[in-house]
């Protein structure tokens, strides 16, 4: 089955063009400026994107991915679907090393079923003072071996790990984590500027959310921001929700980094889609109130209410990126650093057919993946 799109405003990282689009089998055979070469599917000039890819992700639509429950965690990836999101990561919290394998090994399945990139372990290798919305009483120093279960667990779908680069072991287990494929992200830690450097030489490549759960910037003890930001070995989280982090902020990282090593992610939760009220992330109890989630006990932010689409437009519109910048910041620098940069990411020929269609406005009005329409055809 062949389906052309025709009056489309595409944007890619190099810039936006008013053209057209063929799909096949699921995968963009054509992309070309202008009229298109026969008629299509008209999508009356309104913008069109690569899907979003979320790399770290706790849940939404009242599900939870630390639970491990697959039906939730369905749930959960459908809301981020219909907010644009085709490729997602799923995030698991600080909790026993039984029930992280447990969750594991449960969404594996969802991973072998093409639902999921990936699983990522946000702790339980994280340091005291800087867990945010992580249970104290569950952290552990880390230790190869016991890594090693767990990516056991994982059946081959492990994908990311958080780590604090300061703890007894952590080097050790970063260098196994690197050498097993995983990416080892620096995050939830307490380490000053060398302790951070030390973690980076030793394979850590990611910033799990810049700013947020680590010391922040100084200008005799610079910390781990200044680290992270510097190094071109490094590609940064940033949670775009208004909360997480102050629009300036988000400006420097983005003048530090440069697009190609920053990427917005969610760090959804289950209350995401949902209304105000009680939840869980892990083990711990959060309540939302006006969209933002806090830990019933100790006020301490706990995750996000938001979606990807939200965090492009908030980037466009708050921030003053560009959109081919907003593009590669939600889609192709996140899709690059899982390695699925020649499958997804950008819209270009030989891509898998993940596309979202926005109005003027950059609200979502059609999500495509794998060539089919996910949404009301727009």
């Amino acid at each position: 089955m062949s389906l052309t799109l025709s009056d489309a405003r595409i944007v890619t990282p190099e810039g936006v063009h008013e053209g057209w689009l063929t799909i096949e089998d699921g995968r963009i055979t054509h992309v070309g400026r202008g009229s298109a070469p026969r008629a299509g599917h008209s999508l009356g000039g309104r913008h069109v994107v690569p899907g979003f890819v979320d790399i770290h992700n706790h849940g939404g639509a009242g599900g939870s991915f630390p639970t491990g429950e697959q039906d939730k965690a369905r749930e959960a990836v459908a809301l981020h679907l219909r907010h644009g999101t085709t490729t997602m990561v799923a995030s698991l919290v600080t909790d026993t090393p039984e029930n992280l394998a447990s969750a594991a090994a449960s969404l594996a399945e969802l991973c072998e079923d093409g639902l999921l990139a990936g699983i990522h372990f946000e702790g339980p290798y994280i340091s005291k003072a800087r867990c945010g919305a992580h249970n104290p009483s569950l952290l552990r120093e880390p230790t190869p071996a016991e890594f090693a279960g767990l990516l056991k667990a994982g059946r081959g779908h492990v994908r990311m790990l958080t780590i604090a680069t300061e703890l007894p072991g952590a080097l050790d287990t970063i260098r196994t984590a690197a050498a097993e494929g995983v990416i080892v992200a620096l995050g939830h830690s307490d380490a000053d500027y060398d302790q951070t450097l030390e973690g980076i030489e030793a394979g850590g490549t990611v910033a799990t959310h810049l700013y947020n759960a680590m010391p922040p910037l100084g200008h005799r003890a610079p910390g781990p921001i200044a680290a992270l930001l510097e190094d071109e070995r490094v590609t940064v989280e940033l949670i775009n929700d208004g909360v997480h982090v102050h629009s300036a902020m988000l400006r420097l990282a983005f003048d530090v980094a440069g697009p190609s090593r920053t990427m917005l992610i969610t760090d959804a939760m289950a209350a995401t889609g949902m209304g105000d009220g009680t939840y869980v992330l892990g083990s711990m109890q959060v309540d939302v109130a006006d969209g933002v989630a806090r830990l019933v006990e100790g006020g301490s932010i706990a995750g996000s209410t938001l979606t990807m689409d939200v965090a492009f437009r908030r980037a466009v519109q708050e921030v003053g990126l560009s959109l081919p910048e907003a593009v590669q910041v939600t889609s192709l620098t996140p899709a690059r650093v899982l390695g699925l940069d020649s499958k997804v990411g950008s819209i270009a020929a030989g891509k898998v057919a993940d596309l979202v269609v926005l109005s003027d406005s950059l609200e979502v009005d059609g999500v495509m993946q794998r060539g089919a329409w996910t949404t009301t055809e727009p």
